[in-house]
């Protein structure tokens, strides 16, 4: 028998968020998670390959940890080795949209992952490896993957292949999807998934840890043409005869207020900044990139800085495979990711820096202002290395437009948690900016998520928390958000 709570989420309309704890609570109580750190000799299909020393699955599927030596002319640290994720395959990161009652709805799922703080997140509606869903695994198939599968083109809102962390992963990709299903298409019910707004999402994302990773990047590139008007009592309302075919055909014209001059400047700046920058990222075998060391439960760079790679034992009664063991990463701090941003001319700005990470596809990508995962943001360090840090970190409250702690995504790093803060600048901020960053306008930011391997996954996440009159449906918070 289904409790009142899973009875309330199964049916097609808006969720009360007053009730949502209790769901989410519920979730949490019905379900048997146990996440276990191991030793390398424990792990079950993983092998150290004996001519590499690379971390690699039985299969040959999923992903491998391997080395990478890294050249560049960009930052002050200019040759480094370090293990990398190399996981070639492109997963769906899928949202099924619905228009429920004339406002849009989108289909969250509370997910286990093994290295989630609080072991379940919202996530996706659908979020799986390519491994996973082709059941390498021998497990379940992910549910509602046949939507995503089988979906009329006219019904596509997002479809854009979208970076991961580039200084974790090799390349990695992954599709982000927002699929608009027709009024009387039926989803099948699931106790450990329910409809939310937008408006709601946003409420939640003023909380330590709820949205996951991989929901807020899928949200990120959502065009605001799907949004429709905003004049429900949710203040996001999805008119009955919008035609989905032409808000996909927004969403891949760009925004109609994204001045074209602006545009062409700042690809101008991007392209230039590639050819000025170099990358040279190398494959080298795991046990050849000095100076990390592997010892019998972990690989760790002798400072103690960046991150370490560990093993962990999983057991989840909710995953399409209930119990299994794999390596993941474990950061050794925790970061600050953060945007500066200021109205100009009618309009909202960000400052952004183009980034050069080990793994990135093509150099350089658009990220926030400061983005510091690998030290401990308030040393002396950060403020050496990261410009700008000592300036967002003594905002006074009324410059923190949000201020909380989220995640990574936690299928691949155990428990990585970083402060993502938006500041407003006050007219002391410096007006001379190194040659790599730029203010933005926000708009112009959004229409260049049509795109892959512009935007970065920490700057795609943080677009969520930034409160504008140029993105109607974040709405703004007051004070600081925690």
């Amino acid at each position: 028998m289904t409790s009142p709570i899973e009875q309330q989420a199964d049916r097609p309309e808006s969720f009360p968020l007053e009730r949502f704890d209790e769901w989410f609570d519920d979730r949490v109580r019905r379900h048997r998670f146990r996440i276990d750190p191991i030793p390398f000799d424990e792990l079950r299909q993983w092998e150290f390959a004996p001519t590499t020393g690379n971390l690699v699955h039985a299969s040959g599927k999923f992903f491998s940890i391997e080395g990478l030596s890294v050249e560049t002319n960009w930052g002050s640290i200019r040759q480094w080795n370090q293990p990398i994720i190399n996981q070639p395959e492109i997963g769906y990161l899928g949202m099924l949209a619905k228009s429920i009652g004339g406002v849009l709805h989108f289909l969250m799922q509370a997910k286990m992952e093994p290295g989630n703080i609080r072991c379940i997140q919202l996530a996706p509606t659908l979020q799986a490896t390519k491994s996973n869903y082709t059941r390498v695994h021998h497990g379940k198939t992910p549910l509602y993957l046949d939507l995503f599968r089988n979906r009329r083109r006219d019904q596509v809102l997002v479809d854009s292949l979208q970076s991961e962390q580039g200084s974790r992963f090799l390349r990695k990709r992954n599709r982000n999807m927002v699929i608009l299903l027709d009024e009387q298409q039926d989803v099948p019910p699931h106790p450990d998934f329910l409809w939310l707004t937008l408006r709601q999402i946003r409420e939640l994302l003023r909380r330590d840890n709820v949205i996951n990773m991989d929901a807020r990047t899928v949200l990120a590139c959502l065009p605001e043409s799907a949004t429709g008007n905003r004049s429900s009592a949710d203040g996001l309302s999805y008119p009955a005869t919008a035609d989905p075919a032409a808000s996909s055909s927004a969403h891949a014209g760009g925004c109609d207020e994204v001045d074209p001059g602006d545009l062409a400047k700042i690809l101008a700046w991007v392209t230039e900044l590639k050819c000025d920058f170099e990358l040279r990222a190398e494959r080298i075998p795991l046990r050849r990139a000095e100076p990390w060391e592997i010892t019998k439960d972990r690989i760790a760079h002798p400072s103690g800085d960046h991150f370490e790679v560990i093993a962990v034992r999983v057991e989840a009664d909710n995953r399409e495979v209930t119990s299994w063991t794999q390596p993941i990463l474990k950061p050794c701090h925790e970061g600050l990711v953060a945007f500066v941003t200021r109205e100009r001319h009618g309009r909202t700005e960000l400052l952004v820096q183009a980034k050069v990470e080990a793994g990135n596809f093509d150099v350089i990508e658009l990220a926030p202002t400061i983005q510091c995962l690998s030290a401990d943001y308030r040393s002396a360090e950060v403020s050496r290395r990261y410009p700008f840090a000592d300036y967002v970190l003594a905002a006074r409250p009324e410059q923190k437009l949000h201020d909380t702690r989220q995640s990574e995504e936690g299928g691949r790093f155990f428990r990585e948690e970083n402060r993502n803060m938006v500041v407003r600048a006050d007219a002391d901020f410096p007006h001379d900016l190194p040659r790599n960053f730029s203010w933005v306008p926000y708009r112009l930011l959004k229409s260049l998520l049509m795109h892959s391997n512009i935007v970065n996954v920490q700057a795609r996440c943080l677009l969520n928390a930034v409160p504008s009159n140029a993105a109607p449906w974040c709405g703004a918070t007051s004070g600081v958000a925690r």
